[in-house]
C-alpha cells in the first residue's frame, strides 16, 4: 500500500467525508481466496487507513448480483448503513465499474488516471488521489459558499 494515500484519506475524514471502501472479490466464490485472508486484508486496510468501513461484493460475474459493480448495490448499502447523502457524495477509483456504479446510484464519479477507465461515462478524471483530494475539498468549499 502507498505511503502517501493514508494521509490524504486524513484529510478528507477531518473535512468530514464518510471514508467506505467497496470491493469486488470473486475470489471468494471461486474458492481461490478464503473469507480469512479477505479479512486479514481488511485489518490491515483499517490499521493503515482511516476508514468508516468496508462493504464487500464476493459473487462471480455469473451470479449477476445487484451488489456487484457496476451495479450500485455497494453504494446502496453504504447509504443507508451510514445514512449518506448521494448529493454530497463521490465515488473515488481507478476504475470504470466504480464509474458506472456511481452514476447508477446517483452520486458523483471521480477517477484516478489509469489504464482501466473504459468508456463508461465519469464525471471527472484526474491524475492522481492528492489531485482527487483537493478536488473534492474545492467542491466541498464551493457548496459550503453557496450555502452560506
Amino acid at each position: 500500500m502507498r505511503k502517501d494515500i493514508a494521509p490524504l484519506l486524513h484529510k478528507l475524514r477531518a473535512a468530514g467525508f464518510m471514508l467506505i471502501a467497496t470491493t469486488n472479490q470473486p475470489g471468494l466464490s471461486r474458492g481461490c481466496q478464503s473469507r480469512r485472508e479477505l479479512d486479514e486484508m481488511h485489518a490491515r486496510m483499517r490499521r493503515l487507513l482511516p476508514l468508516h468501513d468496508i462493504l464487500v461484493c464476493p459473487h462471480d460475474e455469473a451470479d449477476l448480483c445487484p451488489c456487484r459493480k457496476p451495479e450500485p448495490g455497494l453504494i446502496m448499502e453504504a447509504v443507508y448503513n451510514w445514512h449518506l447523502d448521494l448529493d454530497s457524495s463521490f465515488v473515488v477509483s481507478d476504475k470504470w465499474p466504480d464509474a458506472e456504479a456511481a452514476r447508477e446510484a446517483g452520486c458523483l464519479s471521480i477517477l484516478i488516471q489509469s489504464p482501466w477507465l473504459g468508456s463508461a461515462r465519469h464525471d471527472l478524471v484526474l491524475p492522481s488521489l492528492a489531485a482527487v483530494t483537493d478536488k473534492i475539498l474545492q467542491l466541498q468549499a464551493d457548496h459550503h459558499a453557496l450555502v452560506h
